[in-house]
């Protein structure tokens, strides 16, 4: 019987990232997936200021920026009209390396991912299932039914990543509670002309049928995804795209010259009741569904894999104990269900019938949205919430101590100063330390003992711009998220926070 550290089932997005990182970290890693090839469509289009941040540890970012598009701006219609604008670029380019919204089709982020994938030895293993698995307590014995025939294999642990109708999911009875939007989802992928066509976002917020359209690196080619309502939306086995409202495609002022790909699909808002049972994981969309506003679905997936990468690789290499993985439920399903209850609510507002819907979404909203698109603090939360820079973990057992105005649990800020990245150092996968200012010898003392990198930067007042606290010490995790803040940088402290914990947080010797 053969033993590996860890199965993934289901080589999508969240899957491949996940064997990427564990992969990366030295990790024994098996993926599975029951199709004979990769996708060939996509819905998932956007990629998140935060993601290509953290896909920096596997110099993934200018790889993706290189293949796909950048969206600078959203725009905002009604009644024909662009009513309101949201520039990206002008909102993060002090908050975020990437100032934009990236579009990089699934399908293509895929290939790209498997490419890199295969370039470390790994490969999915296509036309492979999952029959059933056992926790043992110190494994998990799995029953895999592959193209030579049936198998039985051993593993550290399992890793979900099967989609919306995750068999890991039933077996560790987690419950999938939520519910399903009446309004029939499209997605179209055309090639077309007019003033929406021009490398931006657009929405429409007539009382038409909700509908969007997402840039594609051709400059003809974009994605449409939209909404029907009415009796339409119980026709969706003979659907066609002649048969989706004229109306939202003339009010965005485009013309439909062909159609590539056309495709119906109902939503779903549900969440998991657990991410972890025993040695079995969920992650992406066998945890968490939700409407495609936002773009955030697959963002949150690959966020899912990135946390739960590291903290597998320190149990697995015992520089951590079991309760380490714990967080990761505590992490992330705080967060998945923060994310579907405001996608819930934003859809509702963009998709609800009746007179005072359309009033509110076609009269008030032309008013009142510009007025408040013009307040910088708007703008900004706008941005942090899109591209997820604003996601943090501090009611996580792992957070502690505040410096400054950034706390445990919070992504470190970024803060370039005279062509200086203070991110540059977080490309690498491991715990380090940051100090803005001056660090002591004891400190220095400490992270040479320990192996622990440290990385000291000279004060600049930018620095306290960014909400970075001088001389205080940020205990940095492997994912970059701040575990310990002290604006003491006390190594007393810092033995504190690691013997608590369990956690060695230096490099291997």
């Amino acid at each position: 019987m053969t033993r590996s550290d860890v199965l993934i089932v289901g080589a999508g997005p969240t899957g491949l990232v996940l064997a990427l990182w564990l992969t990366k970290l030295g990790v024994g890693v098996r993926i599975v997936d029951r199709t004979a090839e990769p996708g060939t469509t996509s819905r998932a289009l956007a990629i998140a200021a935060h993601t290509l941040e953290l896909y920096r540890q596997l110099d993934l970012a200018d790889a993706v920026i290189a293949r796909g598009h950048k969206v600078r701006a959203a725009n905002l219609w009604v009644r024909g009209q662009a009513e309101a604008r949201i520039p990206f670029a002008a909102i993060g380019e002090d908050l975020s390396p990437y100032s934009f919204l990236q579009i990089f089709p699934q399908d293509e982020h895929e290939r790209l991912l498997i490419e890199r994938l295969g370039q470390l030895g790994v490969t999915v293993e296509r036309r492979t299932e999952l029959h059933d698995f056992t926790d043992r307590g110190d494994h998990i014995v799995a029953h895999l039914r592959g193209e030579h025939g049936e198998e039985t294999a051993e593993f550290s642990y399992l890793a979900g990543c099967d989609g919306a109708r995750s068999l890991v999911r039933e077996t560790i009875s987690a419950g999938f509670s939520g519910g399903t939007y009446r309004e029939l989802f499209y997605v179209a992928d055309v090639e077309a002309s007019g003033a929406s066509i021009n490398g931006e976002l657009h929405v429409d917020l007539d009382e038409a049928d909700f509908l969007a359209i997402f840039p594609l690196a051709d400059t003809r080619r974009a994605r449409l995804i939209g909404t029907v309502r009415d009796e339409r939306a119980d026709q969706a086995d003979t659907l066609t795209f002649d048969d989706v409202s004229r109306q939202a495609i003339e009010n965005l002022k485009i013309k439909i010259e062909k159609v590539n790909w056309f495709s119906t699909y109902h939503v779903h808002h549900r969440v998991a009741g657990q991410f972890r049972k025993g040695r079995a994981f969920l992650l992406g969309d066998a945890a968490h569904i939700h409407s495609p506003v936002g773009g955030q679905g697959m963002n949150t997936g690959i966020g899912d894999a990135i946390n739960l990468a590291w903290k597998l690789s320190c149990v697995l290499a015992a520089r951590a104990p079991d309760a380490l993985l714990d967080s990761y439920e505590i992490e992330r399903i705080a967060f998945a269900r923060r994310l579907v209850a405001t996608t819930d609510r934003i859809f509702t507002f963009v998709t609800a019938d009746g007179r005072i819907a359309d009033l509110v979404r076609t009269r008030i909203a032309p008013i009142v949205v510009p007025r408040i698109l013009g307040i910088d603090r708007v703008r900004e939360f706008i941005f942090r919430t899109v591209s997820q820079i604003a996601l943090n973990y501090r009611q996580s057992p792992l957070s502690e101590g505040a410096a400054g105005e950034v706390r445990g649990g919070e992504r470190l800020p970024w803060a370039p100063v005279d062509g200086l990245d203070n991110f540059a150092s977080l490309a690498a996968i491991q715990w380090q330390i940051h100090i803005y200012g001056v660090a002591g010898e004891d400190v220095r003392s400490w992270c040479e003992r320990h192996r622990v990198p440290l990385t000291v930067f000279d004060w600049r007042p930018a620095y306290e711009e960014a909400g970075l606290a001088r001389d205080a010490l940020y205990l940095l995790r492997p994912d970059t998220y701040v575990a310990l803040a002290d604006p003491k940088a006390s190594v007393d402290t810092l033995e504190r926070y690691c013997s608590d914990r369990g956690i060695s947080v230096g490099s291997a010797r």
